[in-house]
């Protein structure tokens, strides 16, 4: 499963600088200018888990495979964007792609860098881009009601519904308020439509607030005023310093990570953004460990084992039998999944397990579901038979990766 970060702000905000240092990529040209960015940057990154290295201490895989995160760097917006100014209607289509919206502001006074609205200030800043998504949504919807009005009139199963939620959105939108906000948000009938329009408006937003080095250990004005903002709709902030987070780059984990000490940070942006986008989407890991790989999955909070099992092969969830579960404190506790199981802490799972944050986990399931192409099935059968210090677990980690 993917998580796709759209990176959004008025230009010359520092998004492509931060983009540059989230992906360690540094191939979004930063200068300071408007629409520097003119094609949205995408950057696809391993999602950290220190977990993931303790593991591979125990089982010492071949490999370590962590889950990722998409991060784009999405062009700078300006008033009007939704009648297309700027780059208009593109940037806008760019950000009903991603998951969150992490809305770079900028927080700190510099005379050499130049802002498109000639001043600083966060909320005006926040509320053009908010006002632009609003605005885009309002005319994606007015659509939408057309059709449900002649589908109502033709009853078609559902319109009616769809379509009074559609006019109390429109209602709602045009009185200047987001989408997230609308009180029909967890609604069946306003997901369904939600689904189909992907209202930018609806999306999770991450606010960060760009400063300047010495304030990374304090909050100034700016900063205050972004917390302030997002407190009252239920948006979390994280601040950062673009700038360290470039410098980053080329430091090892144990220099990183004096050097965020020594500036009064306990994480870096990327740690930050990742670890509130998770929180954001209900989003967890769980991981498999054997002598192939180390692997991070990343899935819903609150799904069951067999959908959980989905997202490393569909055909898993349709034969799913049972899952052997260990939770991360248990096998690192115990020193791996053998002593794990002697120390009684290895659990068989059925169908309506659901799976936790950091469980260590071996799925079993009926091959009768599997769908292979005929030489990889009989070579891997040919395998399975001849038993060669062999289960289930490694017979299927074989024919996957042959």
């Amino acid at each position: 499963m993917g998580l796709s970060v759209g990176i959004v702000g008025l230009p010359n905000v520092g998004k492509s600088t931060t983009f540059n240092a989230l992906t360690k990529a540094s191939n979004a040209e930063a200068a300071n200018y408007p629409f520097c960015t003119i094609e949205p940057n995408k950057a696809i990154v391993p999602v950290p888990d220190p977990r993931l290295d303790e593991l591979a201490k125990i089982v010492q895989p071949n490999k370590i495979q962590h889950s990722v995160i998409e991060f784009v760097d999405i062009a700078g917006l300006v008033k009007g964007a939704s009648k297309g100014e700027g780059l208009g209607n593109k940037f806008l289509s760019n950000i009903r792609e991603t998951e969150v919206i992490l809305h770079m502001v900028r927080c700190f006074d510099d005379s050499n860098v130049t802002h498109v609205e000639n001043s600083v200030d966060p909320i005006r800043d926040i509320e053009i881009i908010e006002t632009e998504l609003i605005l885009a949504d309002i005319e994606q919807l007015a659509k939408k009601i057309e059709r449900l009005t002649k589908e109502a009139k033709a009853n078609v199963k559902g319109a009616k519904e769809s379509l009074e939620c559609a006019k109390a959105l429109a209602e709602h939108l045009d009185s200047g308020k987001s989408a997230v906000t609308f009180s029909e948000f967890d609604s069946d009938v306003f997901t369904a439509l939600n689904k189909e329009l992907r209202l930018l408006s609806a999306k999770e937003v991450i606010y960060g607030a760009n400063v300047n080095e010495d304030e990374i250990a304090i909050d100034n004005e700016y900063v205050k005023k972004v917390k302030e903002y997002a407190k009252e709709r239920g948006a979390e902030v994280i601040k950062l310093c673009a700038k360290i987070e470039e410098e980053l780059i080329g430091l090892d984990d144990a220099e990183a990570k004096e050097m965020l000490e020594s500036l009064g940070a306990s994480e870096s942006g990327l740690e930050s953004i990742i670890r509130t986008a998770f929180a954001k989407l209900g989003l967890i890991s769980y991981f498999t460990a054997g002598v192939v790989e180390v692997r991070a999955w990343t899935i819903h909070k609150g799904w069951k084992a067999p959908k959980a099992a989905s997202v490393i092969h569909n055909d898993f969830e349709r034969g799913f039998i049972r899952a052997e579960v260990i939770s991360y404190d248990d096998y690192i506790a115990c020193g791996g999944e053998a002593k794990a199981k002697e120390a009684g802490k290895m659990r068989l799972e059925g169908k309506d397990y659901i799976v936790n944050d950091g469980d260590v986990m071996h799925f079993i399931f009926n091959v009768c579901y599997l769908n292979l192409n005929l030489e990889r099935f009989k070579l891997g059968y040919l395998l399975f038979i001849l038993n060669i210090n062999f289960n289930l677990k490694t017979y299927f980690s074989i024919i996957k990766n042959l």
